[in-house]
C-alpha cells in the first residue's frame, strides 16, 4: 500500500462537512420510498438523500476511484484511486421513533468487494444529542465533535477501557444459536456488565468504544450469515475497534481476514474488548 493519508483525510473532511446536512434533512424525510435496497430492506427518503449527497461529495475527491453504497446494487467508478464503501444512514429505521443513527464509511486500497485488511481508513458519524465522529487511520482512532461541518478533536489515540462495562446483542432471542445463548447467559450473569442496546449498530458500538464491552449481531438459526453487511458495516467497524485495541470476529477469526465474494455479502459481527471476544470464540468453538 502506498501513502494515501491525504486522500483518507480528504474523505474524513468530506464526511464531517456533509454530516450536518444529512442531520438537518432528517425531519422531512421519514417516509418510505417506493423501493428496497439490495439487502431487501425498505428505503427511507433519508437513506436516498444521504446516499446521493455522499456519492457526490466523496466521488468528487481526487484520489477516490470507486463509490459503493448499501443502498445501490453496484459500485460506481469515480476516477482512479481508493474505494469507499458507505452505509449512508445506519439504523434509519430508528428515524421514526427518533432514536440514534449514523453514517459509516470504509476507505479501501483495493477494488470492491475488498477484504478488511485492505482498509486504510474508516469512520463513523453518530447522530445523537450531539454529532460525533470516530475516525481510524494510521494506527490511531480519534473522536471528534462535529459542529457546522468542522471537526474538533475531543479524544486522540482513543483505546477501549481496560475494564469492560456494557453489552448489546441484536437479533431475535429465539433465533439465537444454542452456543451464542450460552455465551449471553454468562455475560448477563456478570454483574460488572450492563445492557445497552438501542437498535442502531453505530449507537451501540459507540457505547462499547466509550465504556468497553461487547456488541454483537450474531449468526442466527434462520440466517447463519447474520444481518450486517461486510463491506459497509462489519469491516469498517471492525477496523475501528481493532485500531482502538479491541477485537472483531465473525465467530472464528477477525472480520478483517474474511475474503469477500460479493459486494452486499453479510457477516456475523462481534466486536469489543479483547477478553470478551476471546471468551465468545471459545464458547462458539
Amino acid at each position: 500500500m502506498g501513502d494515501h493519508s491525504d486522500t483518507v483525510e480528504a474523505v474524513f473532511e468530506a464526511v464531517a462537512r456533509t454530516a450536518p446536512e444529512i442531520r438537518a434533512a432528517l425531519p422531512g424525510r421519514r417516509a418510505e420510498t417506493a423501493g428496497k435496497n439490495p439487502s431487501g430492506e425498505l428505503r427511507l427518503a433519508a437513506d436516498d438523500y444521504a446516499d446521493d449527497l455522499l456519492e457526490e461529495r466523496l466521488g468528487a475527491i481526487d484520489g477516490v476511484g470507486q463509490y459503493a453504497s448499501e443502498e445501490t446494487a453496484e459500485a460506481v467508478d469515480t476516477g482512479d484511486g481508493l474505494s469507499v464503501a458507505v452505509d449512508p444512514l445506519d439504523g434509519s429505521s430508528n428515524l421514526k421513533p427518533n432514536n440514534t443513527m449514523g453514517t459509516i464509511v470504509g476507505v479501501y486500497d483495493a477494488p470492491l468487494p475488498a477484504a478488511g485488511r485492505d482498509l486504510v481508513g474508516a469512520t463513523y458519524v453518530l447522530y445523537g444529542p450531539i454529532t460525533t465522529m470516530a475516525a481510524a487511520a494510521e494506527g490511531e482512532v480519534t473522536e471528534y465533535v462535529v459542529t457546522d461541518g468542522e471537526r474538533e478533536s475531543v479524544r486522540a489515540d482513543l483505546s477501549l477501557p481496560d475494564d469492560p462495562a456494557v453489552y448489546g446483542f441484536g437479533g431475535r432471542v429465539p433465533d439465537w444459536t444454542d452456543d451464542f445463548s450460552s455465551f449471553v447467559e454468562r455475560i448477563e450473569s456478570d454483574e460488572s456488565l450492563r445492557l445497552r442496546y438501542g437498535g442502531s449498530m453505530i449507537g451501540d458500538v459507540n457505547q462499547v468504544l466509550t465504556y468497553g464491552g461487547i456488541f454483537a449481531y450474531p449468526a442466527l438459526e434462520s440466517a447463519p450469515e447474520g444481518k450486517l453487511r461486510l463491506q459497509f458495516e462489519g469491516n469498517p467497524v471492525g477496523y475501528i475497534v481493532e485500531t482502538a485495541g479491541g477485537r472483531s470476529s465473525d465467530g472464528e477469526r477477525s472480520i478483517l481476514d474474511i475474503d469477500p465474494d460479493e459486494l452486499h455479502g453479510r457477516v456475523p459481527v462481534y466486536v469489543g474488548s479483547t477478553e470478551l471476544i476471546d471468551r465468545l470464540e471459545d464458547t462458539l468453538n
